[in-house]
């Protein structure tokens, strides 16, 4: 029988995310600094794994790191999106949701390079940072519902959990690797 303490300590490693009602302009930087950050660690951190170690997982019936390096990009490319529907659509209350865990089973997502996510990463990064810098205070307060949270988030804490969703599947990876 599994102990719980050592199963969520690996599901979360660096813990859940937890939301903070007000983030100052020091700490908002040092949120879009780990973001900013993140392509460049997974890069230095995958380079040179090879096939085998792809399919190394964190914890018993989790997804592997090919999995999770996929996962990661897909989902920058969403907190992106989600950020652009908040600040262009007035009606955009509830937060568009996908199935990650029939995301992370598709094809690409279990077989596609790793090489491509990463570049996709690094990419959306660029334009997610770009956007994020160029908000007004409104448009940082523009919140909506999180239905799977079950919580409202505005675009600030959305920062948050975006910079908190980079390092704990880094986290993981490197749990997978033996580091």
């Amino acid at each position: 029988m599994e102990n719980n303490d050592d199963t969520n300590h690996l599901k979360f490693p660096i813990g859940p995310f937890t939301k903070k009602d007000e983030y100052s302009y020091d700490e908002l930087s040092s949120l879009i600094s780990d973001i900013e950050c993140a392509p460049a660690v997974y890069k230095d951190l995958i380079q040179g794994i090879d096939a085998a170690d792809l399919l190394k997982t964190y914890r018993p019936g989790s997804w592997n790191i090919q999995q999770l390096v996929h996962h990661v990009a897909d989902m920058q490319l969403l907190h992106f999106f989600r950020m652009k529907r908040a600040i262009t659509e007035p009606d955009y209350k509830e937060v568009t949701l996908v199935d990650i865990n029939g995301w992370a089973n598709t094809k690409d997502g279990f077989s596609a390079p790793i090489e491509d996510s990463l570049v996709m990463l690094e990419g959306i990064t660029k334009r997610y940072l770009f956007l994020i810098r160029s908000l007004s205070q409104e448009q940082l307060s523009i919140s909506y519902y999180h239905p799977v949270r079950a919580f409202n988030i505005n675009q600030v804490q959305a920062v948050a959990m975006s910079a908190w969703h980079v390092k704990h599947h880094l986290a993981h990876i490197k749990i997978a690797m033996g580091n």
